[in-house]
């Protein structure tokens, strides 16, 4: 075999250890590039035992569109942003909402790309990163504000995106939100069920969407079921574990303490059940405490805690096919879902 045959076939068989391209699925399949290319965009001419051959050869090598080729093409990125705060990682809220929405955008072109601000940061500076340099084709922000202004500057800008909450702006967007509101009411119904009289609760942070509605329900529970309110405003779930344990305590050897407790945390949670233990007291004998969870955890290690669960990874699914909706033009107001306590 001479020099030029060889250099042939060594141009005309990729080697397995470049990365795979349009080249390489049809060397393997035998196909045209171009009928390749057009089999893996779904293209209406073409077969589907074709189409069903490209893309499982294309599994098999490990095929991934080029970003850039596919941004000079298109105009698009392929990508989701999730702007996600350091004060949810400690809630232990990013795992399942990353998981629920890597599980829809799986079967999509889009791939997820989480972009972290830390605590007390300016909260619109990656929304308006991400809006600047066109890094994503869409965004995913939670901790909603009634006010906020990521939800404004994205609505001026026409940009896909969905929120992890409610807003109060008058303003028609894509969300998932968790009813906080009947949450707590229901959580207050319980505990005056068990002969509570005086109850706590552990909130979120007051500039947050969600403190009105978990506040609201509280609040209309206490007064339909006959229950005192304690008053606890020294920390919020945005607090450390160790402030919240330690302003808990001081609740607890005060002639104030409560016998009730609804919690808006399960992490939260642990730190009263610490600052309840401190000063000698047990669940369910002295105190009776109703919590939210995003897992079984708290069960698995304080049965005697009423829980009531909040998906995180459903809302991870829900918020992903919300935003890929409106990337495809779908109205804000089909986007739009809520989740009631399980």
């Amino acid at each position: 075999m001479d020099e030029k045959t060889k250099s042939n076939q060594a141009s005309a068989s990729p080697s397995l250890q470049e990365r795979p391209t349009l080249k390489t699925i049809a060397f393997m399949t035998g196909l045209g590039i171009t009928t390749v290319s057009r089999a893996l965009k779904d293209a209406p001419d073409i077969g589907a035992e074709t189409k069903e051959r490209v893309r499982l050869v294309a599994k098999q090598v490990g095929y991934q569109p080029n970003r850039a080729g596919v941004r000079l093409r298109t105009g698009k990125t392929n990508v989701i942003s999730l702007v996600l705060s350091l004060e949810e990682e400690v809630m232990g809220l990013t795992s399942p909402i990353v998981v629920g929405i890597s599980e829809v955008l799986a079967s999509t072109p889009y791939h997820l790309v989480i972009t972290p601000y830390g605590f007390s940061k300016d909260a619109l500076a990656p929304v308006r990163y991400v809006l600047d340099t066109g890094a994503a084709d869409g965004v995913i922000i939670s901790r909603t504000e009634p006010k906020d202004p990521r939800v404004a500057l994205m609505m001026e800008r026409n940009f896909p995106f969905a929120t992890h909450g409610r807003t109060d702006m008058g303003l028609i967007h894509p969300y998932h939100d968790f009813d906080n509101e009947g949450f707590a009411y229901e959580a207050v119904r319980r505990l005056a069920e068990l002969g509570r009289k005086r109850i706590v609760l552990l909130q979120p942070p007051p500039h947050l969407t969600f403190h009105r509605h978990m506040r609201k329900g509280f609040d209309e529970g206490i007064r339909d079921f006959g229950v005192e309110a304690v008053a606890f405003g020294a920390v919020d779930l945005d607090n450390s574990l160790t402030e919240i344990r330690a302003a808990f305590e001081t609740l607890m050897r005060s002639d104030d303490a409560p016998d009730g407790i609804v919690s808006g945390s399960g992490a939260g949670s642990i730190a009263l059940i610490a600052g309840l233990e401190a000063v000698g007291k047990k669940l369910t004998q002295h105190v009776d405490m109703v919590s939210k969870v995003p897992s079984d955890f708290l069960s698995w290690l304080r049965p005697e805690v009423i829980t009531m669960n909040e998906d995180i990874r459903h809302a991870g699914r829900e918020l992903a096919k919300a935003v890929i909706g409106r990337i495809a033009g779908l109205p804000a107001e089909e986007l739009q879902s809520l989740s009631q306590a399980i």
